[in-house]
């Protein structure tokens, strides 16, 4: 019925809608706070329907919901337009209700800034971009990759942004079918290509077991000893950052 009602108003009373449209959103945001599915249905993300990503967010995110976090969503949304976009912005700022929000893009969206909402125009591909923001953010917690999906773009922002992230924070990367999409720089043939996003993730895992690696002369890197888990699902990948010291439960010298 009230989505009957919604689009009675949209089709005759258009004027009327777009007046209530911001108390019908605050309204229901309060009272769905706590139910991210329902939060990107208010604010239109396409983070749910377009995509079923809301559900895995909210196993990842919801014990961390009433803390004090910097969160930085890599791509504001509309295109060209500056004032379209922040669809999931919004949807962040009310599942968060403590946390400020911060996006990026590399088009103009200042527009679209509100109370808790900071956006800086920007490529993530520019390393040095990414570090002046992240300064001036004063450090970060959460990351949220929905950018432009070019696989070089997103391995850059991964190997600026995952150092100078805090300690138990988490990385997201969205839309990783882009990993298969020559146009995007993906391959579908070698699925092995170092270059493409898929392949680069899953040369994590090794890295999350390097301790287990029966070489002698293997060196740890920094991914090595800060990646503590990884969680793939159908385009979308959490990677969580920790000390990564658990140990081998072998004894070396029995395996070489």
């Amino acid at each position: 019925m009230e989505q009957k009602l919604k689009n009675l108003a949209k089709k005759h009373l258009p004027h009327v809608y777009e007046k209530l449209r911001p108390i019908y959103r605050t309204a229901g945001s309060r009272i769905f706070a706590g139910n991210l599915t329902a939060l990107a249905n208010i604010y239109g993300s396409d983070k749910w329907r377009s995509h079923w990503y809301t559900p895995h967010y909210e196993k990842h995110f919801k014990n961390l919901r009433t803390k004090e976090l910097k969160i930085l969503e890599i791509g504001v949304g509309g295109y060209e337009d500056p004032n379209a976009g922040g669809e999931s912005l919004r949807m962040w700022k009310y599942y968060f209700p403590k946390s400020q929000i911060y996006s990026i893009d590399i088009h103009e969206k200042s527009s679209i800034e509100e109370h808790r909402i900071k956006i800086f125009r920007g490529s993530q591909n520019d390393p040095d971009f990414l570090r002046k923001v992240v300064e001036q953010i004063g450090g970060l917690d959460i990351v949220i990759d929905d950018g432009s999906h070019i696989n070089e773009h997103v391995i850059a922002s991964f190997r600026t942004l995952f150092p100078l992230l805090a300690d138990g924070g988490i990385y997201t990367i969205e839309d990783t079918q882009t990993s298969y999409w020559p146009k995007f720089g993906g391959d579908s043939y070698d699925l092995n290509s170092p270059n493409t996003i898929m392949s680069f993730l899953k040369a994590l895992t090794d890295k999350l077991n390097y301790e287990e690696i029966a070489r002698k002369d293997y060196q740890p890197f920094y991914l090595d000893r800060n990646i503590v888990s990884l969680h793939f699902y159908h385009n979308l990948v959490f990677i969580y950052k920790g000390k990564n010291e658990e140990g081998s439960n072998l004894v070396h010298e029995h395996i070489y």
